[in-house]
């Protein structure tokens, strides 16, 4: 995840999904057709304080999001 700050920062406040994690944690989720490996999905897993406060517990780049996991928001496509 070397030099990928840019693209955690965007996927935080520009996520395509966001699923609920453990623990009371979320994942945002966004495509990016180009990564340092290939067409993947970054996956931000963090953790709200409240509205306005919280942290990222880790990142990584995966080829599916999660199927069990319960989807929280999802974008729109137009």
């Amino acid at each position: 995840m070397a030099n990928q700050k840019d693209r955690v920062l965007e996927t935080l406040s520009d996520p395509d999904l966001i699923q609920q994690g453990d623990l009371g944690t979320l994942l945002a989720i966004r495509l990016y057709a180009q990564s340092p490996l290939t067409r993947k999905h970054l996956v931000v897993v963090y953790k709200e304080l409240n509205g306005t406060d919280g942290f990222v517990l880790t990142a990584y780049y995966t080829s599916v999001p999660s199927k069990r996991r319960e989807i929280v928001w999802k974008r729109s496509r137009s």
